[in-house]
């Protein structure tokens, strides 16, 4: 645990982060500031890649984004950074603050990443997929870490948690640097950012980790991809459009999945 700050790491923290997140709301979480340790925090902001450096970028109806897990591409402290993430002594800390047992990361695109965007950059809110399609693992659980200095509110950008009707904002939590934000992914997890508004040069980043455990431990059977959701405040055009693309296309994703086309 060497990368992450002492002071969540002493068994009277984790008794308190465990209380935290067992009675956060609106679905269970938690918020630590200050998360890696200083030195290995400034190291992975200066040599943060640029956005042509990550594999894949989207563009559509409900995200603007950019994202890439291709650690080898990037400057070697994030090799070991990814290598953190993998370790067992962290997948032994997060099973014990988040009293999910036996919580792992997958070594792949699905277990530990980046993600960017720049001006106009958006992800809508919606819940995560809920089975790793390749590995028939459980997602359990989101670790985000923000590598933004500076960031000003005006920019946006908040990770936004809302409730589980979708019809409010419960709590927003803004991307500032070396944040670290923990929750559970499940059926109620709604969750994204709304379009942020950037000087030139300047991105919203933020590294992400998932956790799994195995699927007999797992209350869902079926599979479902991301599912987004429109806002209230979304265009009535926006709202119909973004209900019939998620349906075919979890629908579409499902039969593959049963063929073994993944």
């Amino acid at each position: 645990m060497q990368y992450i700050n002492p002071i969540y790491t002493s068994q009277e923290a984790i008794t308190q982060l465990t209380n935290d997140f067992a009675n956060a709301f609106p679905y269970k979480h938690l918020v630590m500031d200050n998360f890696l340790t200083e030195d290995f925090a400034n190291l992975l902001y200066d040599n943060f890649p640029s956005i042509d450096k990550l594999k894949k970028h989207y563009n559509g109806l409900n995200e603007k984004k950019s994202e890439g897990a291709n650690f080898s591409d990037f400057h070697s402290s994030f090799l070991e950074l990814r290598q953190f993430l993998l370790c067992e002594d962290l997948s032994k800390w997060t099973s014990e603050i988040t009293q999910i047992p036996g919580a792992f990361v997958t070594d792949d695109k699905l277990g530990a990443g980046l993600h960017q965007g720049g001006n106009g950059s958006f992800l809508d809110v919606h819940i995560d997929f809920n089975i790793h399609a390749e590995k028939n693992v459980y997602r359990r659980l989101n670790l985000l870490i923000y590598m933004n200095k500076d960031w000003k509110q005006e920019y946006g950008g908040d990770l936004e948690m809302w409730d589980a009707k979708m019809t409010k904002c419960e709590k927003k939590v803004a991307p500032i640097f070396n944040r670290c934000v923990i929750f559970e992914t499940n059926e109620i997890s709604y969750h994204g950012y709304s379009k942020i508004t950037l000087p030139e040069n300047l991105t919203r980043k933020s590294i992400y980790t998932y956790f799994y455990t195995p699927m007999e431990k797992s209350p869902v059977t079926q599979y479902h991809d991301t599912v987004f959701k429109a806002k209230p405040t979304d265009t009535t055009a926006k709202k119909i459009t973004t209900s019939i693309k998620e349906t075919l296309k979890n629908f579409i994703k499902k039969q593959l999945k049963r063929v073994g086309i993944n």
